[in-house]
């Protein structure tokens, strides 16, 4: 059986974190969706849960972190093409993200990123593995 992955990530605003993710062309699962949360469509294996921030503190009995202020985690998609990665970048800058830093090349690899509506990180990257260094 292939592993399914649920990121579960806090939102102040559940719609207006919604509304963002759609503006990048993701889609919510309606059937895990709710006024507490919802199942965001990565993939047919990956998923973002977000998650009001109430309902996530029911889940751990430690503080949320504030991702506006620290990084307890870096998501990381991978792209079809770079001009993917650069499309989803402009995107969420478009639907009110932020955009830290600027892109990273490394000739086989190439990233950039942005910080959704709540600062959490989320890296894009394309790798083109024909031109990947040899391993040792």
């Amino acid at each position: 059986m292939a592993r399914k992955i649920f990121v579960n990530l806090p939102v102040q605003d559940l719609n207006r974190s919604m509304a963002f993710f759609r503006e990048l062309g993701f889609d919510f699962n309606p059937q895990f969706t709710n006024e507490q949360g919802a199942c965001m469509v990565i993939s047919d294996d990956i998923y973002a849960m977000l998650l009001t921030r109430d309902f996530f503190q029911g889940f751990t009995g430690k503080p949320i972190a504030d991702a506006t202020k620290s990084t307890e985690v870096l998501v990381c998609l991978s792209c079809d093409s770079r001009a993917e990665v650069d499309e989803l970048v402009r995107k969420a800058r478009a639907a009110g993200g932020t955009v830290p830093r600027e892109p990273q090349d490394h000739g086989f690899m190439y990233g950039h990123g942005f910080e959704d509506l709540d600062g959490h990180i989320w890296e894009l990257a394309y790798m083109d593995m024909s031109q990947a260094p040899a391993q040792a």
